[in-house]
């Protein structure tokens, strides 16, 4: 049960050590505590722990206008980020996480600027369909975060020049553009500030969890291991990721998520397989490259496999009937 509550703000708007701080308090909010961390980039995009850079985002187009790539641990897609956009992230015991808590302390915050907006899909927030922020989840052991995106008045120029959404993902949403899809809060109220926004959020964090909020200072944190952690988050090995060189590859989009899958295959099996996802299991690649390796061409095979790594069953379905139609062309 949640006792208490701790509130933080980012000394800056460097993403790998915002990042870096995300997982300090990822690692550190303690049993019986929920901390709420506020924190903004500038110029940034951040992807999904499975996704290819390079396939989500224009790397060359980015750096060229002195902006950062960085990949975050969570799952789930690309998003911009400037300082139009305010994040957030929930940090808690895995035992005490609750999406639908977490979620009102943001649609409450938003309620009492006068923004009726709801939580939608997997995980968005949207106003009238049109989202404004999109979430992410880790759960590691006894450790689990919830943060996401807050569009207040970013430039969705920028998003546009830099984000590279699969088509597949666009048409299953029903929009020609991804600009079409979003909207910043401010068109919605025009006085909004990102510090009014802040304040509402502290209030209505309290307000929900019923509980008073004690700010914390983020000059107290360890500066030396904050280094070695951003060190981490800035490394390209990181932040590029491992590169396509299989021989055989198709994307589609399922339920859960979209998904590009390439194959080495030779023999009737599958010599090597490499995944990429906006999925929000973040450990689902792991699962499915190890499943899959050595495993022969057998719907049956492959799916007891798949499901032997504990992957979800529908999951597992779509996936295996992936890897057949790639072998079939």
């Amino acid at each position: 049960m949640i006792k208490h509550l701790g509130l933080i703000e980012a000394k800056g708007y460097d993403p790998y050590a915002n990042l870096a701080l995300e997982r300090l308090l990822f690692e550190q909010t303690g049993p019986n505590c929920c901390v709420l961390y506020l924190w903004q980039n500038v110029h940034t995009v951040v992807i999904g722990r499975n996704q290819n850079a390079l396939d989500e985002c224009d790397v060359p187009a980015l750096e060229a206008e002195g902006g950062h790539l960085v990949r975050r641990l969570s799952g789930g897609g690309a998003v911009y980020h400037d300082l139009g956009n305010l994040n957030f992230t929930f940090l808690v015991p895995t035992k005490d996480f609750d999406i639908i808590k977490q979620n009102a302390v943001v649609l409450s915050a938003l309620q009492s600027l006068g923004i009726n907006a709801q939580a939608t899909g997997r995980n968005d927030l949207t106003v009238d369909g049109r989202k404004f922020s999109g979430c992410a989840y880790l759960h590691e052991g006894e450790h689990s975060y919830h943060h996401g995106t807050l569009l207040v008045a970013a430039d969705f120029g920028a998003l546009s020049r830099y984000l590279r959404p699969s088509p597949l993902k666009l048409q299953a949403r029903g929009v020609k553009s991804l600009r079409s899809r979003v909207v910043n809060l401010s068109e919605l109220s025009p006085s909004l500030t990102i510090n009014q926004l802040k304040s509402a959020l502290a209030q209505s964090f309290g307000k929900v969890f019923n509980s008073k909020v004690e700010c914390i200072d983020p000059t107290k944190i360890d500066e030396d291991y904050l280094a070695q952690l951003r060190e981490r988050f800035a490394s390209p090995a990181w932040n590029l990721g491992k590169k396509r060189h299989l021989s055989q590859g198709a994307e589609a989009r399922f339920s859960w998520g979209t998904v590009r899958l390439d194959l080495e295959i030779a023999d009737g099996l599958i010599q090597q397989a490499y995944l990429w996802t906006d999925a929000l299991a973040e450990g689902l690649p792991i699962l499915v490259e190890r499943a899959l390796s050595g495993c022969a061409l057998d719907e049956p095979e492959l799916l007891i496999r798949l499901e032997g790594e504990n992957i979800d069953t529908q999951v597992a379905t779509d996936l295996t009937r992936l890897v057949l139609s790639i072998a079939a062309r």
